[in-house]
């Protein structure tokens, strides 16, 4: 086991983490199964884990396992209903164990670990639990048989076939109210389970009484930075901030949601030759340069004026001169510029915070200018290890497997991107004491990163061995295209302004609102709703897509009532409150009182995929890929609407039940909409 694995354990043995019950104790290498770059297992390694669980360590929920939920805030305050708030409030504010549980397939991953140990002891082997295919076979399958025949064959006493393997392993699965019958047998030795319905609902009913907190994986990490927006300074935010700023959201969301403490950056550009050139420029073409009394300036005409001083610095030798003396006085403290520099960095955050507000992102600005004092000193560390050696004038680090080189400073002294990433790298894991650290950035910055991680290693920054130490992760995306398929632009040209394709979202949704609820809604609902469905739609359409993926940007299409919408996800949510305010009950009072009975297939289904919201946060964990949310609130909002399609509520026999499964659905929809920054809406 490497020494990170027992630094992670003996900290939180030493930590003092509240004591689980006996009958949710599991081997900690479940939660490190999905971790192969963090931890290999083995036999000592399970032994910790054993001491850890015994004495009282975090509770697994299988591949990456569980915690408690941070509340993160939404673009508007949600219109929902007292008795809806009620419900989700444990979800909002944490839990202790005692309450949390593990996902569906790591309480089956545990009874296979126990057949396998049983029925081939000596062996280290994990339990491979899915979700079946087909469901008319199972609802989970055990998938070992063939991988350990293959292990075996050719030994003394192997067995004859897969299928003799699926057999010796059903043999030995212990007794559970999770499994409802035996096992069956398909193919060459797929082991199929079916789940037991009483503790189906049971697992529901816990969630109802503690929040869908209690079913938050808990992971190995205790501090997460996530980089994302980083929009530049003196411009506007556009389209393309977008996908950064919704997916760096939603994951810095999900790790929250699992009690990682999270440190989101905005990795502003700020900094650089760019200033001294805009400077430089106002200086020349502003009456009173400088010096005037300009001391608000706005972002719309720092944009035109950073176009200019482009052009102006492109064209002009002699300006490109002063342009770069101007840098260097602003790198030297010289406080006219760093006057006109502050004022120009507060009109940008003004403009961002703005967005940001609508978006309901809450971030900590920290640009290159922040790393700026650390570069001649990081520049020295480079050079007297040996690491970095110059190369026509400049020193630069050369990273293997990559012919251009990476230059930690320029000929003329100064410093770039790369500089300032290595810094920032360093200081993260250092000072900020990340062991997770993720970069979402365009697609197109991944040899960049790929360099500046490479870089980090060769100084020893980070670990030779990328299996060891903490887990850094580029998450790249791709672009937004329009509808004619290519980069979207403005009719002119020019990139289309976030905050111009955030209104129109938001005033189409008004006339819609409007055209449906007629003058039975005031101002301000109207004006909330507009903001949560517009928003809400421009998010959903984005994040629906993997983000490696070019997407197309459509209106009609992500403000469609009968597509995979947020429209539509809004709509479902609405009905599920409107059925709840039809019968008349508080379902929070039915928590400890009422029964929920699984009868109806349509109930069954809808229960099972409730109770697999674990297992769509923990691919979202493995994959960083908040599609997996898109998809399964999706598949929630179909499943629920052939439920209320199938068996009536109010004023039926099992109205109870039902109400509970209905506010089951609620929750767990409420909970993957706060992950995607959606505000929930109860009437539309």
């Amino acid at each position: 086991m490497s020494m990170h694995c027992n630094f992670v354990l003996q900290r939180r043995l030493s930590a003092g983490r509240t004591a689980v019950s006996a009958n949710c104790k599991i081997s900690v290498q479940l939660c490190l199964r999905a971790l192969p770059e963090f931890c290999p297992a083995s036999t000592s390694f399970n032994s910790a884990a054993n001491k850890l669980i015994n004495q009282g360590g975090p509770l697994s929920a299988g591949k990456k396992a569980v915690a408690t939920t941070a509340a993160v805030a939404g673009p508007t305050t949600a219109v929902t209903s007292p008795s809806m708030a009620a419900a989700d409030a444990p979800a909002q504010n944490g839990q202790s164990s005692g309450v949390r549980q593990r996902s569906v397939k790591a309480e089956l991953a545990v009874l296979f670990q126990e057949a396998l140990h049983k029925a081939f002891p000596g062996l280290d082997v994990q339990a491979e639990v899915t979700q079946t295919n087909q469901p008319k076979f199972g609802d989970y399958q055990c998938n070992n048989a063939m991988g350990l025949f293959s292990k075996l064959k050719g030994k003394e006493g192997a067995p004859k076939n897969p299928r003799t393997v699926a057999e010796a392993i059903v043999a030995n699965l212990p007794s559970s109210p999770a499994i409802a019958e035996k096992p069956s047998l398909a193919g060459p030795g797929f082991i199929n389970v079916r789940l037991g319905l009483p503790w189906l609902s049971k697992r529901i009913v816990h969630m109802l009484q503690h929040g869908a907190g209690c079913w938050a994986p808990v992971t190995p990490y205790k501090r997460a930075v996530v980089d994302f927006s980083s929009p530049n300074v003196a411009k506007q935010m556009h389209v393309g901030h977008l996908r950064s700023t919704i997916i760096g959201y939603t994951i810095a969301a999900t790790l929250e949601f699992c009690n990682i403490d999270v440190l989101r950056i905005n990795h502003t550009g700020d900094w650089g030759t760019q200033f001294g050139m805009l400077i430089q420029h106002i200086a020349e073409t502003r009456e009173g340069g400088l010096g005037s009394d300009a001391l608000d300036e706005d972002v719309v005409e720092l944009e035109v004026l950073y176009k200019a001083s482009k052009g102006h610095f492109d064209e002009d030798p002699e300006f490109k001169l002063r342009a770069q003396q101007a840098v260097k006085k602003l790198q030297g403290g010289d406080p006219e510029f760093l006057a006109a520099w502050e004022r120009i960095c507060a009109a940008s955050r003004r403009a961002f915070d703005s967005v940001y507000e609508r978006l309901g992102v809450k971030i900590t600005e920290r640009g290159e200018s922040f790393y700026n004092p650390l570069l001649p000193g990081l520049v020295q560390e480079m050079v007297d290890l040996g690491i970095a050696e110059e190369s026509d004038g400049a020193k630069v680090i050369w990273v293997e497997g990559i012919k251009a080189p990476f230059m930690i400073q320029k000929r003329d002294g100064g410093y770039g991107y790369d500089t300032t990433d290595l810094a920032a790298i360093r200081h993260r894991l250092q000072d900020e004491r990340g062991d997770w650290l993720i970069y979402v950035v365009d697609s197109g910055q991944g040899q960049h990163f790929e360099q500046v991680f490479g870089a980090a290693r060769k100084a020893g920054i980070l670990p030779q061995d990328k299996k060891q130490g903490p887990r850094v992760e580029f998450v790249g995306f791709g672009l937004v295209m329009g509808e004619d398929g290519k980069r979207i632009k403005t009719r002119s040209g020019a990139s289309v302004k976030l905050v111009e394709l955030l209104d129109e979202a938001r005033e189409r949704c008004r006339v819609t609102i409007k055209e449906r609820r007629g003058d039975d809604i005031s101002e301000e609902e109207l004006e909330a709703s507009a903001c949560a469905m517009g928003y809400g739609a421009v998010k959903y359409s984005d994040l629906k897509n993997h983000r490696t993926t070019n997407y197309r940007f459509s209106f009609d299409d992500m403000l469609d009532l009968r597509g995979n919408t947020a429209v539509y996800m809004l709509y479902a949510h609405a009905r599920i409150a409107s059925i709840i305010r039809k019968v008349g009950k508080d379902p929070a009072s039915l928590f400890h009182t009422a029964e929920l009975r699984l009868e109806h297939p349509a109930e069954v289904t809808l229960a099972m995929h409730i109770a697999r919201f674990p297992e769509a946060v923990e691919l979202v964990l493995d994959e960083l890929a908040p599609n997996r949310l898109t998809e399964y609130v999706y598949d929630l909002a179909e499943k629920f609407s052939g439920f209320y399609t199938e068996c009536k509520v109010a004023g039926s026999e099992y109205e109870d039940s039902r109400l509970l499964l209905c506010e089951a659905t609620a929750v767990i929809m409420r909970q993957t909409f706060k992950l995607l920054g959606i505000t929930p809406l109860d009437r539309l």
